[in-house]
């Protein structure tokens, strides 16, 4: 210290420290002077005496002004070395380096200030200090006082042309220092570190994209910045490495699809669309490489599909057309259940579209890895069921493709069917509102025999007779009316002749008998005429009811169209076909005379023929009733070809209609007793929450008062479901 006080001249440091500037700069001056003269000498002893004098005496001193002398001084000493300074950079800035957190901003300034001026004497060689230079430049970037922020942006130019410069600089060591940085949310720093990446991208010996990794999720977290310019460069900074990754023969994917996938599920819309665009561009880079992502993928695009910026909804969808067309192999780490657990999950999004590509997806994979997706089939067919009550039409006719395809298999198809029925029975809204529309679909695409069969077995069995009745007459009106189901019609009408068309009239019938007019529209269907007269005229009071007469309302209507042309043409030869007629009369019996169906059929009524046409003989009908010839016929029966028989024990190509009507009387007893004990347990309920006394429950009001019913109650059929 002493041979340092005897090298420099006492005003020199007095001067050094006063608190004027320009004394300080005029110190600095001769210091600087001092300086060269020592190292011309080659005396780099005194050279390092004077360096620790200045770092002990000065920069480490109390005082501001000491300390402002003190850097300003270094800085000095290095220009006074010059090509020398080099060897004594460990003793220079270090010292500097500590003053950039000083509490005083002069001092903060004059640290950028001294380095800066360091910095441009010993260029190169300053890289050694560069991650602790970055450090500091990083704080200072965002400093509170303005002219220490100006003083840092130009060290930081300087220092950046020094490093592209450099042949010495180690990226190696600076990610790490730059990674810990990426998720500061100051301002300043997103833009100091938003420069420096671009700087150094920029040079051609600095592999940036190698290492882009690191710091793509906090270029992409900058762009939900409140800060239109910082938005604007790292959006800048991203377009350009993306350029780079499509001109790059080999890029590491698998990192950076990670980081992708979930900015994709940003709040931020741009965040989103840049994310998307991003894995538009690996999809249709890495292809192959990204197979071990494509569930997580596939779990940011179905949303995204539905998303309110009409952008991100193209990309996306690109994107998913992208994806889906890559055909992997499970046994190259495609993951076959990890797709169908994100296409589950997706088919509850409150979006249709999403809801429809997710569908699509299932779709696919059965047509590509059928054994797979079978072997998840638990896992998803609740799901699927459950989305047959979707709103949207278009998911409901997917979702029933897609049960067709699982239903190839026997055991499958016998699945669905027992599940469905199921569903219907839970959810009575379901049946109503897509009852018609699943089994049109399901009938189109799995055969409608095979899927009236299946039907009509399970409800044969039904434990819920209500809920049997209600299903029997939705498929009946479904059979009577549906386009899709016309060869069905057409084999049933010719079940008198045909062992296909008896079969399965006798396959129906059994789970028919849960409603009567379900009964009597299958048999008219058949041309069984005979059997639905007996049917008819089966019926008691009990069955007459209200939801009865609305069904036979339907059918009267239904006698009415196309389907039933040939009943109507039928009726040119009354003769022929009396029990036509007849079962047509008992319908008419039992419509309310002021009714518009009872009108209607007896308008039908009216225009059948007095004579019967049937080529050359014509028979007149005797006078009075002109059908009572025809209807008087007891003792014989009159076969649906016209031939009047005699009576066979009511078995016709093999069908024992007395046995069929046993059968049905059977199963509406059941459904009477089920009524009857409903009614029961209504009124009994009643009476508990009423004081004032009712009538007796076995008797109902009528215009010549109170009389006891001739049978016991029946409860009467549901209505038909359209």
């Amino acid at each position: 210290m002493a041979d340092a006080l005897f090298v420099i001249p006492a005003s020199v440091l007095r001067n050094l420290s006063d608190k004027l500037y320009e004394k300080r700069k005029n110190a600095a001056l001769e210091f600087e002077g001092i300086v060269k003269q020592l190292a011309s000498s080659g005396d780099h002893e005194k050279i390092s005496l004077v360096i620790n004098l200045l770092t002990t005496e000065f920069v480490y001193s109390p005082q501001a002004n000491h300390r402002k002398g003190g850097l300003i001084g270094l800085a000095a000493a290095t220009v006074g070395l010059t090509s020398e300074a080099a060897q004594h950079l460990e003793q220079i800035v270090p010292p500097v380096l500590n003053s950039f957190s000083d509490q005083d901003s002069r001092v903060r300034y004059y640290a950028c200030e001294a380095l800066y001026n360091i910095a441009k004497i010993v260029r190169g060689d300053f890289i050694i200090f560069f991650n602790q230079i970055f450090d500091a430049l990083c704080k200072l970037s965002a400093d509170s006082d303005g002219n220490v922020q100006s003083a840092a942006h130009l060290l930081d130019r300087l220092v950046k042309d020094i490093v592209t410069e450099s042949d010495q600089f180690s990226i190696e060591e600076f990610i790490p220092l730059l990674r810990e940085r990426m998720n500061v949310l100051n301002p300043y720093v997103r833009q100091f570190l938003v420069g420096w990446i671009t700087v150094l991208d920029s040079v051609p010996d600095i592999d940036m994209l190698g290492f882009l990794p690191d710091f793509l999720d906090g270029l992409f977290n900058m762009l939900s910045d409140s800060s239109h310019e910082i938005r604007q460069q790292a959006d800048s900074a991203l377009s350009e490495f993306l350029q780079e990754i499509k001109n790059s023969p080999s890029v590491d994917y698998s990192r950076m699809a990670e980081i992708l996938v979930q900015r994709a599920a940003s709040p931020d819309e741009f965040t989103r669309l840049t994310a998307i665009t991003w894995i538009n561009e690996f999809v249709k880079l890495g292809r192959d490489q990204l197979v071990p992502y494509y569930a997580d993928i596939l779990g940011v695009i179905l949303p995204c599909i539905s998303d309110k910026e009409e952008k991100i909804r193209v990309v996306a969808r690109e994107t998913n057309e992208e994806l889906r067309a890559i055909k992997a192999d499970p046994a190259e780490t495609f993951d076959v259940s990890a797709i169908l657990s994100i296409t589950r999950r997706q088919l509850d999004s409150e979006w249709e579209a999403t809801r429809i590509e997710a569908l699509h997806w299932i779709s696919t994979l059965l047509n590509r890895h059928r054994a797979e997706v079978l072997c998840f089939l638990n896992d998803i067919f609740d799901t699927l069921l459950k989305a047959l009550s979707d709103f949207s039409d278009e998911v409901v006719l997917l979702v029933l493709d897609i049960h067709a395809c699982i239903a190839q298999d026997p055991l499958n198809f016998r699945q669905l069917v027992v599940f469905l029925v199921y569903n219907f029975r839970v959810d009575h809204s379901l049946l109503e509102r897509r009852g018609a529309l699943i089994i049109r679909r399901l009938c189109v695409l799995l055969d409608a025999e095979r899927v009236y069969r299946e039907l009509s077995t399970i409800l044969e069995g039904e434990a819920d007779l209500d809920f049997a009745c209600i299903m029997v007459q939705a498929l009946n009106l479904i059979l009577l009316t549906s386009s899709e189901l016309s060869e069905l019609r057409g084999l049933l009408k010719q079940s008198l002749v045909n062992a296909a068309g008896k079969d399965l009239f006798v396959s129906l019938y059994a789970s028919w008998c849960h409603s009567p007019m379900a009964i009597i529209s299958l048999c008219l269907l058949a041309q069984m005429y005979q059997h639905a007269s007996a049917v008819t005229q089966s019926l008691v009071e009990e069955d007459i009811n209200a939801k009865f007469l609305v069904q036979l309302d339907k059918l009267i209507r239904l006698l009415e169209t196309p389907i039933f042309a040939y009943i109507r043409l039928q009726l040119l030869e009354p003769g022929r076909y009396i029990w036509l007629l007849k079962a047509l009369y008992g319908l008419l019996m039992l419509l309310p005379q002021k009714s518009s169906a009872f009108k209607r059929l007896r308008t039908r009524l009216k225009t059948v023929p007095l004579c019967s046409f049937n080529g050359d003989q014509i028979k007149q009908a005797s006078s009075g009733n002109p059908y009572s010839q025809i209807l008087c016929h007891s003792g014989s029966q009159i076969s649906e070809d016209g031939d009047i028989t005699q009576d066979n024990g009511n078995l016709q190509n093999g069908i024992n209609f007395a046995s069929r009507l046993q059968q049905f009387e059977q199963m509406q007893r059941q459904h009477r007793m089920l009524a009857k004990s409903q009614a029961q347990s209504r009124i009994s309920s009643a009476s508990l929450s009423k004081v004032e006394p009712k009538a007796e429950p076995w008797r109902i009001p009528t215009s010549e008062g109170n009389r006891p019913l001739s049978r016991s109650s029946r409860r009467g059929v549901g209505q038909f479901q359209i």
